[in-house]
């Protein structure tokens, strides 16, 4: 069997024209030479795979091809002339030591001796010191260049002695057009999706890419396809991703459940699914701009797709699914219950496109005569709530909007409507079966605005109105109970509307409360922290004790208990005091014994 050598060393550049995605930099070194402004210490940073060792070699080959007096051999590469330095294995102060002698030698052909050193960031801090003086001066024949991938490691001193590359990562679409031409010198069919997948999981590095090739070359022969490939890779199908969009778009919970499920029954855990969803959603908000179309890194036919539903996807909902996608990413590592965490993300995005269309269809319904006041109220509505509705409708721009400023307005539209329709929503809808106070709707009704919207409009002519119609407090309903039902009432009442808070629960429970004889429950609080926590939802509570006893007469107070501090005596003077005040005598038996404390 022959050696087999990887795509990777067998199609490394050897010239700065092979090397690829790093055009910027290649020119620089080229001009660097020809006009002989070349720095003698030269830093390569940038992340793997991208060319930095690779740009490194082909430099210091140039470098004595350029500068050789007399007839040079196209084959010849100055191996003599370079030196490549492991720093991962050779990172101490000897190791430096070592190659600072070898410095002062010049070179026996050509003008320059190349030093190399890779993975300059493992060197050790002496080691990093012991080569200061000569990357700060170093002879006319010496040029060193080092690479790494993790700058932030490298000590400032050095840096400052050196100019610096900045080595990107290498974009899909030159990757893609890279591996065609591999794949034609290999003679090796492969689909663009498939060297589109290969690129994307490379994540920028070619030689992970050319890897990854090689690999999937072995596993499908001369003919690598897209199933293949996501086969081989164990990467999620796009199909997936536009099916569960198509199911959230629908509404339909229990369809996106099974999707799901069958993620998860071929191998694929949620996180997986969960950045993949978040990453189609960010590609179809992509779609809404025609300018931002070319920042999806996919092939053209998945391109299609994506521009295909783009439109039926809101961008508000887009931005709502982003940050549920990003919340289920966030909580998903320390979720206890890992598959309920993604289910839930899924079926908020559903809950989002639950349209109400069935009941804009369904046939009409005999509707009561409004009273007088929701007459009122129904005025405040067509001068607040509608003009935002028309306006946000016929605010169509002539020309197409950013993407960004025109999620901005749909929101801001969509909120002011909602502000509008949750404090007019008790006004035009009294009815309901179970009955509220006037002064529990006045409470919903305010807000703590006195204006809605931008008619002007002032809800307190509909709260005038509804306080001359509101039932005499006589009239309401006065049953009996006992304390013992008061009790249990509230207990169960307390752990319902305080499921959530702890804090206010905590202080709800800790004392029973108290029946006086004038219908008033006393609840004894601890301290005033405890009576602020109380006030935003003390309206609430009265209000649903009333309704479960069936007696609006019912009042709340809540005291506060006095604490009495009792304070400790520490010193021997304050024990002394604290003896005389339990037994006087003590006093006159020091007096008469003339004695004196030990302070």
């Amino acid at each position: 069997m022959d050696n087999y050598i990887v795509s990777a060393r067998k199609y490394r550049p050897v010239t700065f024209d092979d090397v690829v995605g790093q055009q910027s930099i290649t020119s620089t070194l080229q001009k660097a030479i020809k006009n002989n402004h070349l720095a003698q210490a030269l830093l390569f940073c940038g992340p793997r795979g991208v060319g930095k060792t690779t740009c490194a070699r082909i430099l210091a080959k140039a470098i004595n091809q350029d500068t050789f007096e007399g007839e040079l051999d196209p084959n010849e590469d100055f191996a003599f002339n370079i030196f490549e330095l492991d720093a991962a294995s050779n990172n101490s102060v000897d190791d430096i030591r070592n190659l600072i002698d070898q410095v002062r030698f010049a070179p026996q052909q050509g003008k320059f001796k190349v030093y190399i050193i890779d993975e300059v960031h493992m060197l050790s801090q002496a080691a990093f010191n012991a080569f200061l003086k000569t990357l700060e001066e170093p002879p006319a024949h010496a040029i060193f260049i080092l690479a790494t991938t993790e700058k932030h490691k490298i000590i400032p001193t050095i840096l400052s002695r050196c100019q610096i590359f900045d080595f990107r990562r290498i974009m899909v679409s030159d990757m893609v057009s890279y591996l065609t031409n591999i794949a034609q010198k290999e003679g090796v069919t492969a689909e663009d999706e498939a060297l589109h997948v290969v690129a994307e999981k490379a994540d920028g590095a070619l030689r992970d890419a050319l890897s990854i090739f090689d690999r999937l070359v072995t596993f499908s022969g001369n003919t690598v396809t897209y199933k293949d490939a996501i086969e081989n890779l164990n990467i999620l199908d796009y199909d997936y991703y536009f099916r569960a969009t198509d199911l959230i778009l629908e509404g339909d919970m229990a369809g996106s459940m099974l999707l799901f499920n069958e993620v998860l029954e071929r191998g694929f855990n949620g996180h997986e699914f969960v950045n993949g969803l978040a990453s189609h959603f960010r590609n179809l908000l992509m779609c809404k701009d025609a300018s931002t179309v070319q920042l999806l890194e996919v092939s053209e036919k998945i391109q299609q797709r994506y521009l295909e539903q783009s439109p039926r996807c809101s961008p508000l909902n887009l931005l709502k699914g982003l940050r549920a996608m990003n919340e289920c990413d966030v909580q998903y590592k320390a979720s206890k219950n890992q598959r309920l965490t993604v289910e839930l993300a899924i079926m908020k995005m559903c809950a989002l496109h639950k349209a109400p269309e069935g009941a804009a269809v369904a046939a009409p319904q005999k509707k009561k005569p409004l009273t007088e006041p929701q007459q009122q109220a129904q005025v405040v509505q067509s001068a607040t709530v509608l003009p935002v509705l028309e306006q946000a409708q016929n605010d169509v721009p002539s020309e197409p909007e950013p993407v960004a400023e025109k999620i901005e307005n749909d929101v801001t539209a969509v909120e002011e409507t909602v502000v509008a329709t949750e404090i007019l929503q008790p006004a035009i809808e009294p009815d309901r079966t179970e009955p509220t106070t006037p002064i529990a709707q006045n409470a919903i009704l305010l807000k703590g605005r006195k204006r809605v919207g931008r008619g002007g409009v002032r809800i307190s002519d509909a709260l005038k109105a509804e306080e001359e119609e509101a039932p005499n407090p006589d009239d309401l309903p006065k049953d009996g109970f006992t304390e013992e039902k008061m009790r249990e009432i509230w207990q169960e009442r307390v752990n319902v509307l305080f499921q959530g808070k702890p804090s206010i629960l905590s202080s709800l429970t800790k004392n029973p409360p108290k029946l006086k004889e004038d219908l008033t429950i006393e609840l004894e609080l601890d301290g005033a922290h405890q009576v602020e926590q109380l006030q935003e939802t003390r309206s609430v509570l009265i209000e649903a004790i009333r309704k479960d006893l069936n007696n609006f007469s019912v009042q709340l107070e809540t005291p506060v208990k006095e604490v009495i501090i009792k304070k400790k005596a520490y010193t021997p003077k304050e024990i002394y005091e604290q003896m005389v005040t339990e037994n006087p005598n003590l006093r006159h038996l020091r007096d008469e014994l003339d004695l004196d404390l030990d302070y």
